[in-house]
């Protein structure tokens, strides 16, 4: 694992601001990534992966999302692609589409609509099969790494009102990318839009474990998309963290270091009390996954909307102590304000989560 840390840290370097203010991922580097296996690192060796468990590849999404949230979340596409095809394909699905995500191809999920996000019976893309062919009709918004992806994994409905999830290349005729314009966090994320006007791929395309419900399909891949999104929600609080003991340290205000005001140190307290209450909640909900644990689920939402919230605050926190030093287009706690308020909007936000976790505390026995 530190030899893949390594790496990242090597290809990040100091380019994280300069793509946040280009809103541009160079393709290069994610194609290496992928080819590395370190975008969907779960995926097992025999198809390439590296064959982490999800406590190690929360520690590797973690050490990118304090680099940059933009590439951790193109690792968190490409993970939830990788875990969809994984759980809903079949045999030949994932040795295909597996080997092609730890291969060099990039991925994206496309599931919220305009009028379909957390209200999933909302959602009007359509998956209909006409003998060899399946032909997907629809419309999807805010597709986190669509931009850069060959592959887009695209949740509807069949005519039977059952749930559908099929693999759509994203250059077959009748697909339409459009990126979102001047997104104000994970700028380089390549979020865009979707449309698919009849598109036609072969029947086999369509992920062999479509026909359950849809809540059911898309459960199972927000499942790793919400992991992942804690982690790097604790990558997040480790930068700022980091960023404002430093300049604590060594600014001084009144002749003492900023530090030494109780006030600043106070912040510098609920930061690091913020970064360690994540740290204990994505690792257990992470050894849950790994255990097989059917507590898991509730486990990840509560790490998810935990984390997400704490980020949201820490983040504000690290910009009040830099002040203006950290007011600078690009700069990683300026780049951290505006990217923990969009995890606490996307795979479930916060008002779904605590809605998940109310039901959850409501079954428990008395």
């Amino acid at each position: 694992m530190p030899d893949h840390q390594a790496l990242l840290t090597g290809l990040v370097g100091d380019r994280a601001a300069g793509w946040d203010v280009s809103g541009e991922l160079p393709r290069d580097l994610l194609v290496r990534l992928g080819a590395e296996g370190l975008l969907c690192a779960e995926v097992e060796a025999g198809y390439g992966g590296l064959g982490l468990g999800s406590r190690g590849n929360g520690e590797l999404t973690a050490h990118a999302g304090s680099l940059c949230s933009s590439l951790r979340s193109v690792m968190t596409s490409q993970g939830m692609a990788a875990w969809t095809v994984l759980r809903i394909g079949d045999t030949g699905q994932r040795e295909a589409y597996l080997k092609e995500l730890t291969g060099g191809k990039l991925a994206a999920v496309g599931f919220s609509e305009r009028q379909a996000g957390s209200d999933l019976s909302a959602m009007r893309t359509r998956v209909r099969t006409e003998g060899d062919t399946a032909v997907v009709d629809g419309h999807k918004v805010w597709t986190t790494a669509a931009a850069y992806a060959d592959h887009l994994v695209v949740f509807g409905l069949q005519d039977d009102g059952s749930g559908a999830v099929v693999v759509v290349p994203s250059d077959a005729e009748g697909v339409r990318i459009e990126r979102v314009p001047n997104p104000s966090g994970c700028r380089a994320a390549g979020h865009a839009d979707l449309y698919f006007d009849a598109v036609r791929v072969p029947v086999g395309a369509v992920l062999a474990g479509s026909g359950a419900a849809l809540p059911m399909l898309v459960a199972v891949s927000l499942a790793y998309g919400r992991t992942s999104v804690a982690w790097g929600c604790l990558g997040i609080l480790r930068a700022c963290t980091a960023a404002a003991t430093a300049h604590a340290k060594s600014r001084e205000q009144f002749g003492q270091p900023l530090a030494g005001h109780q006030l600043v140190a106070g912040h510098l307290a609920d930061l690091w009390t913020a970064e360690q209450i994540a740290a204990r909640l994505c690792e257990h909900a992470s050894r849950l996954w790994d255990e097989g644990s059917p507590d898991a689920v509730t486990a990840t939402v509560l790490a998810k909307h935990v984390a997400a919230e704490r980020a949201a605050a820490g983040a504000a926190l690290a910009a009040q102590v830099l002040a203006s030093a950290g007011a600078i287009e690009g700069h990683i706690v300026e780049r951290a304000y505006r990217d923990a308020k969009l995890m606490e909007i996307i795979e479930g936000s916060s008002e779904m989560s605590r809605m998940m976790l109310a039901r959850h505390a409501l079954a428990l026995p008395a």
